[in-house]
């Protein structure tokens, strides 16, 4: 069975519709993983400026790499949104079957990406977007994950607040803000709660890097729920209290 989603309320355009080339449509009830990496189309002038926002909050290239974008008749915006990491983009005058093969190849693609990573008892989910513990989530927020990503890539090597601030927030600067504090904190604090406490550490002369050879606490079975209580607990076992906790929004 072949999956594609299709990113718009708006029906799908004939010329679009991958069903008349024997695809399903994943729809609500399709919630597999199979789902999660199928190909996803959009038309560019058919997605709402909210979709243009989902689109800003992907943080991991390998995210927006499962999206083909149609209807881009400028070429200097093909080539800007393809350096922004989506999987395709053509114009209005594509064909079915173009469409077809260039979805094929994105399906391909997907296969071939890491799909988690384990740290100790930890898993990190990509498609999910957060990290478990005895298959309990931890309830990562999408810059906290891209943090705890981005930072497994090289286990036990330090990585700059400059190429975080590159690499997660899509800046060429590091800006007058804490908000790099403050994610990692809040990261820490929820690792911390799964019994990780020691795994990201801060390099003196600054940057973080994963501990791996930190080893986990015991820990009896944690709920990460939506409360305040919650927030204190994990504001009082965060490993570095050096800025203002900030309740969640």
């Amino acid at each position: 069975m072949r999956l594609f989603r299709w990113l718009s309320a708006r029906t799908i355009p004939p010329r679009f519709d991958l069903r008349l080339c024997g695809w399903d449509l994943a729809g609500p009830d399709h919630a597999s993983d199979e789902a999660r990496r199928s190909p996803a189309l959009a038309r560019a002038d058919h997605l709402e400026h909210e979709s243009w926002q989902e689109f800003a909050d992907w943080l991991l290239q390998p995210q927006r790499a499962l999206v083909l974008l149609t209807g881009v008749d400028d070429a200097n915006e093909r080539t800007r949104l393809l350096r922004l990491g989506f999987g395709d983009i053509v114009d209005s005058q594509v064909s079915l079957r173009e469409i077809e093969a260039r979805a094929m190849r994105i399906a391909a693609q997907a296969k071939s990406l890491p799909r988690t990573r384990d740290i100790g008892l930890l898993r990190l989910d990509l498609f999910a977007r957060d990290g478990f513990v005895a298959q309990r989530a931890l309830g990562l927020h999408p810059r906290e994950f891209a943090l705890i990503w981005r930072l497994a890539d090289s286990p036990g090597v330090v990585v700059s607040k400059k190429a975080l601030v590159r690499d997660v927030w899509r800046l060429a600067h590091v800006p007058d803000t804490n908000s790099l504090a403050v994610h990692v904190f809040r990261l820490r604090a929820k690792l911390a709660l799964a019994g990780h406490a020691g795994l990201v550490r801060t390099e003196p002369s600054g940057g973080y890097y994963l501990n791996r050879a930190e080893p986990p606490a015991v820990f009896a079975p944690f709920m990460l729920a939506e409360s305040d209580g919650q927030e204190a607990k994990a504001m009082a076992l965060s490993s570095e209290q050096i800025i203002p906790w900030e309740p969640k929004s």
